[in-house]
C-alpha cells in the first residue's frame, strides 16, 4: 500500500501543543478540516465517536485516532508529532506524541484496515519510532516514516 497517496507531506506537523486527549482531538479535527476540504465539526463528532468506543492510543506513545467521514471516496490522513506527550489513555497507559489521524469513507471500512496494517508495519521497522521522535521538522519526520521499510 502506497501510504504517500494517504498522508501528504503537507499533512504532517510538528510541535503541536494539547493539555489533554480531548483538546488534542479538537486540534487534530481543526488540522483535519483545514488540509481535507472538510467541516471540522463533523470531523470532530466522527473522531470523538470513535474515542468513546475505546482508545485509539494503540501503544509506545503512538494513537490511531481514526472515523468514518461521510462523503469521502477514499482514506486521506495527518501525521502530528506534539511537543509534549499526551495522556490518551493509551492500551499501556504511556502518553502519546506520535499520531495517526485515519479519515475513510463510509463504504472504507476494509481499505482502512489495509492503511493501519500498512502503518502500523511501517512503525515497527528497526528503529523508526526513534528516529521520528528525533526529527528536526515535518518534512524530516515524514521521510523517516515513508522510507522505512518492512513491507
Amino acid at each position: 500500500m502506497d501510504l504517500s497517496t494517504i498522508i501528504l507531506p503537507e499533512h504532517v506537523f510538528v510541535g503541536l501543543s494539547a493539555p489533554t486527549k480531548w483538546r488534542a482531538l479538537q486540534i487534530l479535527s481543526l488540522k483535519a478540516a483545514q488540509c481535507l476540504g472538510l467541516d471540522e465539526a463533523s470531523v470532530l463528532r466522527a473522531l470523538e465517536g470513535r474515542e468513546k468506543l475505546g482508545t485509539t492510543g494503540i501503544g509506545n506513545g503512538i494513537a490511531v485516532p481514526h472515523a468514518a467521514i461521510s462523503g469521502m471516496t477514499r482514506p486521506r490522513g495527518l501525521m502530528v508529532r506534539f511537543a509534549h506527550p499526551v495522556d490518551f489513555e493509551a492500551i499501556d497507559d504511556i502518553p502519546i506524541d506520535l499520531v495517526f489521524v485515519l479519515l475513510f469513507g463510509e463504504n472504507g471500512r476494509s481499505e482502512y484496515l489495509n492503511v493501519l496494517a500498512a502503518t502500523a508495519r511501517r512503525l515497527r521497522a528497526d528503529g523508526v519510532l526513534t528516529a521520528m521522535r528525533q526529527a528536526k521538522g515535518a518534512d524530516e519526520l515524514y521521510s523517516i516514516f515513508m522510507s522505512s521499510s518492512t513491507l
